[in-house]
């Protein structure tokens, strides 16, 4: 059997079988793409040590993260592991298949009091009955208040949001569901987008749906449009032209563990499988603690 028509046979083990979400198996397919520009659509037995080498040696030459790499060599481990139970290879080319390091970089916090300030002057807009800075400010609320992702945020429908208890219900990676509290701020933003901003969006839409969030044609709103709202709101205040939703849920995790929160309680509310992805965060508030030590103390 030749690459594609594995590729296409496994996104369907990882769908069905592993019960993946779509953008997961979108990753897997497109890792297995780009290992056809160099290969080919060869046969799978065709695929060696040395081709998958020559393979990530390329993408390291034209300059892909080693975050990438990491990935892709993870995909392709995966494939090839499941061709093998499958006997669709002799043997698995992948277990002598070194994975690289990612690296250390650490993920860019946004300031608390900034954060306050953007909020604010977007709430300004809001009082003015601006139906689009009404959703603006309440999913970026909710982004920061909650600490979801993009994904999460997008797919919520009206009833996973409890106003009285002020808590959302989320499905996360893997399918798994939790429910993760939200503060004042973002509660005030929801009530005020929900009572003003969404009826009005959603009487553009040709047929009204349960979504929370709404694009300006009134159909649920996606990625990109919430991207672009985040980093024109916030990518000001980090300094960056582009800045994803991440951004928030990083300065979320961060501002809680710098006022005292329990890492356990973080990786909850985050929806971490491990504690060790939560961790990072304990990287970024120490190197936090150590500039205001070096700026502030005399003796530093």
């Amino acid at each position: 059997m030749r690459i594609e028509q594995a590729a296409s046979t496994f996104a369907g083990h990882l769908t069905d079988v592993r019960r993946l979400s779509a953008a997961t198996v979108r990753a897997y397919r497109a890792d297995l793409a780009d290992l056809t520009t160099v290969t080919g659509d060869i046969d799978l037995r065709s695929v060696d040590l040395d081709v998958l080498r020559e393979w990530l040696w390329r993408a390291n030459r034209r300059g892909d993260a080693r975050s990438t790499l990491a990935r892709r060599t993870s995909s392709v481990r995966s494939f090839f592991r499941w061709a093998n139970d499958e006997g669709l290879v002799d043997s698995d080319p992948t277990l002598r298949l070194v994975t690289p390091k990612k690296g250390s970089t650490l993920p860019r916090v946004a300031n608390a009091t900034s954060i306050a300030s953007a909020f604010d002057e977007l709430a300004a807009t809001a009082m003015d009955g601006d139906t689009v800075a009404l959703r603006d400010l309440a999913l970026l609320e909710l982004l920061y208040g909650a600490g979801i992702r993009v994904a999460e945020l997008c797919s919520l429908d009206m009833t996973d949001v409890d106003r009285d208890r002020a808590t959302v219900r989320v499905n996360g990676k893997g399918s798994k569901e939790r429910v993760v509290p939200f503060g004042t701020p973002a509660g005030r933003a929801l009530e005020a987008y929900l009572v003003r901003g969404r009826p009005a969006l959603i009487d553009r839409a040709e047929r009204p749906g349960s979504a929370m969030f709404l694009g300006v044609r009134g159909a649920r709103i996606g990625p990109r449009a919430v991207y672009d709202v985040v980093s024109r709101v916030i990518g000001p205040i980090i300094g960056a032209s582009s800045v994803g939703p991440h951004a928030l849920r990083h300065s979320a995790a961060t501002h809680l563990l710098d006022g005292g929160a329990d890492l356990r309680a973080v990786q909850e509310i985050l929806g971490h499988a491990s504690l060790g992805t939560t961790q990072v965060y304990t990287h970024v508030s120490s190197e936090r603690l150590t500039a205001a030590y070096r700026s502030a103390h005399p003796r530093a």
